[in-house]
């Protein structure tokens, strides 16, 4: 076992702390100067990558919802105080020097509060890390909103735009809606996704022909204690399913949820994940975790399991 500490351990230590601490908001990411002080990323090891539409990615992508605090902790409610408390601002841009270290090049992340200015500071500041950000902005008709928020991204240096999955199944039954998102992101000549939680939105993505260079989708299997509880517990209703549908997709697949929120170990994960047909894959890792974690990425992809697979690469 790791000498490293886990999720639950982390939690189990710091849990009599957070339960006495105040309740913050969303981290205001560009409030970071000391950052300028530190030295240039070194990287400490590669991870394997691909590209998707002319961007070259890590094959693990660093996930941004530990980032803007949102834990999915089922009903640990003071789960999300503590990650406010741990990811400070400070924090927040340590771990993505550290994932850049690690071999790590893109962040995907919506827009929260402090995200765009906390992206383009962190460019400034000689970040590298590519943003794969969604404009959390409305969709309708008019897409005067969104196309405001998606040039906001673009003006603060984000590198491939995507639908927010929370938004592409609230939208499934209006596909010209979700064509409508896709024209209006990829105007912004930018790669572009479309993620989802339902695999219907893939599925008439597909069927309606709609022009995006990537996928996002949640993906896990189900042997793990809270998967049927139905409480911010999962995300991938069928993964059989799920397998069959996406080998037919010819599309790069970054996956997300692998680990559904923390339930599954990450190396099960991984494996699961790549050996099922994922791309990329997206982890949402506090800084004492990527160490590891990119470790057992590297073991993963070689696995005969994971090299033998049944869907083609892409990406």
């Amino acid at each position: 076992m790791s000498q490293q500490f886990n999720r639950r351990d982390f939690v189990k230590a710091t849990a009599l702390g957070a339960s006495m601490a105040s309740a913050v908001g969303m981290p205001s990411l560009a409030n970071t100067a000391h950052a300028n002080e530190q030295k240039p990323i070194a990287a400490k090891q590669q991870i394997p990558s691909g590209t998707i539409a002319g961007l070259t990615i890590g094959r693990m992508l660093l996930g941004g919802n530990l980032l803007t605090h949102y834990t999915h902790s089922r009903d640990l409610r003071y789960v999300y105080n503590l990650a406010a408390h741990y990811n400070t601002p400070e924090k927040i841009f340590e771990t993505m020097r550290i994932a850049e270290a690690h071999g790590i090049t893109a962040v995907v992340i919506h827009t929260a509060k402090g995200v765009v200015d906390g992206m383009r500071e962190y460019k400034k500041q000689g970040g590298k890390i590519q943003w794969i950000i969604c404009p959390t902005a409305p969709i309708n008709d008019e897409m005067a909103e969104y196309t405001q928020m998606c040039q906001q991204c673009i003006d603060a240096g984000v590198d491939a735009l995507y639908l927010w999955g929370v938004q592409s199944d609230q939208l499934v039954n209006q596909p010209k809606l979700i064509k409508k998102a896709v024209s209006t992101m990829k105007s912004f000549d930018v790669p572009v996704g479309v993620a989802a939680h339902k695999l219907s939105v893939i599925e008439v993505c597909e069927q309606e022909k709609i022009k995006c260079d990537f996928y996002l989708k949640t993906f896990h299997h189900h042997k793990y204690p809270s998967a049927k509880l139905n409480y911010d517990s999962s995300w991938c209703e069928d993964p059989d399913k799920m397998i069959e549908a996406m080998s037919k997709v010819e599309k790069p697949w970054i996956a997300y949820k692998i680990m559904a929120a923390g339930a599954i170990p990450p190396r099960n994960a991984l494996e699961y994940a790549f050996s099922n047909g994922a791309d990329f894959t997206v982890f949402g890792m506090f800084d004492y975790e990527i160490d590891e974690d990119t470790r057992l990425l590297n073991e993963v992809l070689a696995l005969d399991s994971v090299k033998n697979r049944k869907r083609k690469w892409f990406g």
